[in-house]
């Protein structure tokens, strides 16, 4: 497509690996095999959670909202990078990029949110004990996940509603695999101000005070841990604490990586994307409860047949 002076866009094109044609089939096998272990292990732990009543903690429904919100975060981008890469096409319709960015930015503000909320359950569960049932109640936690609900969806469809109303006039390739909110602005013909203005806001919302907040969280569970007596209690406590800190690092990391590179088109980049996109939706399957709970269900499933 030439660039011009065009207001109206019918497609978008995701140049993501099709820049490396020549380890397309490797590349098709390792993220089906990613996506595959992504979705069914996820919705393994919401079967594990649900049917396990020794799992039926705060902790764990948050957990089972975050395997669902990392389900449909990966499927927001994956399916059509598969896609991409088997047909060698680099298209996506206005439509399908404009649904993309909407729902990848819900699912990634949930998974944001979430990460916090569990790290504030944490806390409370270290350094608050015996008024954990109090702080931690049902209505909290249902509250916490609405609220977080409320706030990823609001802020995604005023972000859409404010780049339905933008015209475009260059080449329309998106470097990325995937269709990027900061990508899309840069074709642009109209004034982006306010959305750059509601972009700037939402990532301190998202994610300066979140992650800040777990900082804090960890740095205040790690003093409590130090003064517990028992050595197998400190190892637990911080196995656990050091679990989910690598998850919210990795995740935290990679996605300021996303936004914060200065070529997007880089190999660097795009790694980042993959990890941010692909990988840290898989990391829920490491958590040693969990893996308990999965082959509980798996034996129940095996013994029943």
């Amino acid at each position: 497509m030439e660039p011009g002076n065009q207001t109206n866009v019918s497609e978008f094109f995701l140049l993501g690996f099709l820049q490396d044609s020549e380890h397309q089939p490797i590349l098709f096998g390792l993220f089906l095999s990613m996506f595959v272990v992504t979705v069914l292990g996820n919705l393994l732990i919401i079967l594990a959670i649900s049917s396990d009543s020794h799992l039926h903690t705060p902790m764990y429904f948050f957990v089972s909202n975050l395997s669902f919100a990392d389900i449909c975060f990966t499927s927001t981008t994956v399916p059509k990078m598969l896609l991409n890469i088997q047909t060698q096409s680099k298209s996506i319709t206005y439509g399908g990029c404009i649904s993309q960015i909407y729902f990848f930015m819900v699912f990634g503000g949930m998974d944001t949110f979430l990460l916090t909320v569990m790290a504030y359950d944490w806390f409370v569960t270290i350094c608050h004990p015996l008024h954990y049932p109090v702080i931690m109640n049902p209505h909290l936690c249902d509250l916490l996940v609405l609220v977080s609900w409320f706030i990823s969806l609001s802020y995604s469809l005023i972000q859409i509603l404010l780049i339905l109303r933008l015209s475009f006039c260059t080449n329309w390739v998106i470097p990325r695999f995937y269709c990027e909110l900061a990508q899309v602005l840069m074709f642009a013909c109209s004034d982006t101000l306010i959305n750059h203005i509601l972009q700037y806001m939402m990532t301190g919302l998202l994610g300066i005070f979140p992650f800040s907040g777990i900082i804090i969280s960890c740095t205040q569970i790690v003093s409590s841990i130090l003064r517990v007596p028992s050595a197998i209690g400190k190892y637990k406590a911080f196995s656990t604490c050091v679990s989910h800190l690598s998850l919210v690092s990795l995740f935290f990391g990679t996605g300021l990586g996303v936004y914060l590179s200065p070529d997007a088109s880089s190999w660097t980049g795009m790694i980042a994307s993959l990890m941010y996109t692909v990988v840290t939706p898989m990391l829920n399957l490491w958590n040693r409860d969990i893996k308990r709970a999965l082959q509980n269900v798996l034996r129940r499933t095996l013994y029943v047949q």
